[in-house]
This record gives structure tokens, sequence and C-alpha cells, in this order.
């Protein structure tokens, strides 16, 4: 696609101008809520409706959540356990809601795209992308995790693309370290890299040692962010995804998202090419045959779809009963923040279902406790991540959100999958727990400064849009 430099630059400067007055004008940081969370190893999460996701324990209309170490130690009824009380009357507690492809940087310039050719997406990307420096990076993914981190979503899988240095992946994984959720951090080529080239292997093998061999980031495990056959030829895919398996690295493609993509195969070929295992994540995948659905189903591999992005993009309608009834492990995400504008994984929980139902022509097609597993028990799978969360298990990590039940959205409940589907936004969310950490206590951030992180972003995506 070709892009107007002079246009693109010529509609920053004005843009910047506006990014620059808002950010002068951000208020200062608010002052957190009155009431402070436990700050101890263990305590009871007591008196909430629990859905748990887990087939064995079900769903508890008064149950206790006991947490131990950033472990959860029993789920139950009246638990006998002498530790600090998190109060969840009033409250459905779950797992946290687990984002299994989104794009962190691309939040710098959150709903700039499609107001014109110049800011078309992928044009966008480029422009943008090009221009980045490492600090932009930093940002971008900062501000997404926080607003993930307001919103209830508790793991994300960061799909960076636009890596153009070592400095770049490090800034990226700065803001992980500081923000702290768990997830997935794939190693992507950057914006405009050409086809014929290899993504930086050295570096992953660097970013290996330096921050996940040596703890730096405890919660987040690599990926490689590959580009599939169809897209690239033999002699980057092949050494690209041998590379990953050598070092023991999950793989993701974008793959089949257009029908042009879907005549070209993407995913039969990475079937002919023994590429589709339970370590393989595809994403989109809007068109693909049956034979390439079983292909996928039977290799344990997954498929992350984002119908937000798919339709606000133009790709077409997500075939979401075609794709879940195939057998397919099938997840949801946001996508990117630049098209999609909103980091509410609840939307997109409403979106699938009514895709779901609306393209079957069935109201009773698909209840919403199979959509809430697609962003919790099934997302963690996808990522290899089902023995950690994505259910409130004994054994398992703790991560886990509280919903109010009596907020003017959310109120009265009468089926609570149906609520947390249906109703629930990210105001609805009152706590967030992360490996036992209390991130978010009475509808407040409780560790991070939420308009200093906005100011900073601004001012950064005005410097890059001065550039």
């Amino acid at each position: 696609m070709e892009v107007s430099r002079r246009s693109v630059l010529g509609g920053g400067a004005a843009a910047a101008g506006a990014v620059a007055a808002a950010a002068a004008a951000a208020p200062a940081a608010a002052h957190p809520g009155s009431g402070k969370p436990p700050k101890h190893r263990e305590y009871v999460v007591r008196g909430a409706h629990v859905v748990s996701m887990d087939p064995t324990i079900g769903d508890l209309p008064d149950g206790d959540v006991h947490v131990r170490g950033g472990k959860i130690v029993a789920v139950g009824r009246n638990l006998e356990v002498k530790a600090p009380k998190v109060d969840g009357s009033g409250m459905i507690a779950m797992p946290g809601l687990i984002d299994t492809h989104w794009h962190l940087w691309t939040t710098l310039y959150r709903a700039m795209s499609s107001s014109s050719p110049e800011t078309a997406y992928f044009a966008l990307n480029v422009a943008n992308g090009v221009r980045a420096l490492p600090s932009d990076l930093y940002h971008g993914a900062r501000l997404a995790l926080v607003d993930a981190l307001n919103t209830g979503i508790t793991t994300v899988h960061d799909w960076s693309h636009n890596l153009r240095s070592p400095e770049h992946a490090d800034a990226n994984l700065r803001a992980h370290r500081e923000i702290g959720l768990r997830g997935r951090f794939s190693y992507g080529t950057p914006q405009g890299h050409p086809a014929t080239s290899l993504v930086d292997l050295e570096d992953i093998r660097r970013v290996k040692r330096e921050w996940f061999d040596a703890g730096k980031v405890p919660l987040l495990h690599l990926g490689l962010a590959g580009r599939p056959p169809g897209l690239v030829e033999e002699a980057v895919y092949r050494p690209e995804y041998d590379t990953a398996r050598e070092l023991g690295l999950p793989v993701s493609y974008h793959a089949n998202s257009t029908r042009a993509h879907g005549q070209i195969g993407m995913i039969r070929q990475l079937a002919e090419q023994d590429m589709l295992t339970p370590d393989t994540q595809l994403i989109h995948a809007l068109y693909t045959t049956e034979a390439e659905r079983a292909a996928v189903r039977e290799s344990g591999a997954s498929v992350s779809i984002s119908p937000w992005s798919e339709l606000l993009i133009g790709y077409g309608v997500t075939p979401v009963p075609e794709m879940e009834s195939s057998g397919m492990l099938l997840t949801l995400s946001v996508d990117t923040m630049s098209l999609v504008g909103s980091a509410d994984l609840w939307s997109v929980l409403r979106l699938t279902t009514g895709l779901y139902r609306g393209i079957a022509e069935q109201e009773l097609v698909v209840g919403t406790r199979r959509i809430l597993e697609m962003a919790t028990i099934d997302a963690a799978r996808s990522l290899g991540l089902g023995d950690v969360v994505g259910s409130l298990t004994p054994g398992k990590r703790a991560d886990l959100i509280l919903v109010r039940r009596h907020d003017v959205a959310t109120a009265p409940v009468t089926d609570v999958p149906n609520t947390l589907a249906l109703a629930t936004g990210a105001e609805n969310v009152d706590t967030v727990i992360v490996d036992g950490r209390i991130r978010k206590h009475r509808g407040e951030l409780v560790d991070v400064d939420e308009a200093r992180v906005v100011r900073a972003t601004e001012k950064a995506l005005a410097a890059l849009l001065a550039r």
C-alpha cells in the first residue's frame, strides 16, 4: 500500500499540537480511594459468587477463595482459615480475563486509524513504526498494560511487531517489568521489514538470555511473532521457525485473515510443513477450508480471533459458529488500539456471543458460559498456561477479579454468566489480583499513577507525530 509521507507528516503536525495541548491540560494525579487492600501474602476472598471455570468446583453462590503466596490454596464455602479478609459480598469472583493477541505498542496512537487513506491501519503502522523510538514502544506498551489491568485482563499476549533494534525490545520489556501482568512476549519483525529478510534471530537469543533466563520478567514467557508461508518464502519462514523450536519457543502467525490469504492457503502450507503443533497459534483465520480447520484441531494448535478489528478493518464477519463447531481451540483478543480504540475485552465477549447466534440464526445455539471459557480457561491453554491460570483451581496461581453485582450497569443479576458476558464493562471491575498481588481495589488501581502514565504517553505521541 502506497502512503504519502507528506500527507501523514502534515496531518501529524496538527495532531501533535492537539495531543501536546491535551497533555499540558491533564489534571494532576488523583489520590487513591479510601480502604487499602491487604498487603499480606495470605488472605481470603469471602462471600463472593464464585464462577470458578473449573468443572469440578463449579459455581459457588456464597464462596470463598483462599490465597497464600500468590497461589490459590482452596475454593469453597465457609473456609476455616484465619487470614485477612477481602470482602467479596455483592461481587462475582472469576478468573482474570486473558487476551491472546495484542499489539501493545500501537496503543501509543489509540483510535487514530481509518480516517483517511494515510491513516488506514497498515499504512499508519508503517508511518508511525519506522520513526518510533525505543521510548515510544515503552510508552505504548505501558499504557496498554495499565488499560488491561484496569479492565480485568490479567494475562496478555504482546505480539510485538516493531522491534527495530535491541534497544526497542528492551524498552518494550521494561514496560512489562514495570506493570507486571502475566503473559507472552512474542518477538516480531519491525514495520516495513523486507519480506526477504529474517527477523533478528541473534537478538531473540539475547532477549531470551538477558530477560527470560535471567528472570527479569518472571510472569512472562517468550515467543516468536512469525511470518507464515505465502507471506514470505521458505528461506525466511523456515529458519525463523526452526530457531524458535530450537530455543523452545511457541510461535504465532497471522494466517488466512483475508479472502486472498485464504486462497493462498497459509494454514494448509503450515500443515504441510509440519509447523502446526500445540505450540502454534494462528490469528484471525477467517477464511479456512474444512481440511485446514481439521488440521488445526488435530495438531492441537489454537486460533485467536478479534471480531472488532476484523470488522473494522474490513476483513469480514468472523465466522464464529463455523470455527467453534470445528473443534479448534478458539480464543479472543482486542488486537490493536489504533484500530479498535478500546481494550475492553468484555465488549469482545458480547460481540462474539452476538456473531455466534446471529450467523447461526439461533438464539440458543450457544450459552454465555461457553464464550467466557474462550477468554479464560481456553485462552490459558492456548498460551501454554492451562496448568497455571484460567480457572479458580487450588494449586493454580491467583489471577482473579471481582465484578460488582449491584452497579447500575449490572443490577439486577439473575443469570451470572449472562451478566458477565453481556452487561459487564471495565467500570464494573472492583478488584484485580495478579499472581496473588492486589492491583485494583474498590475500583481504583492501587500502585499505578494513571494520570502520570497518560501524560507521558501523550507527550511521547506528540513528539513522534512532530518528527
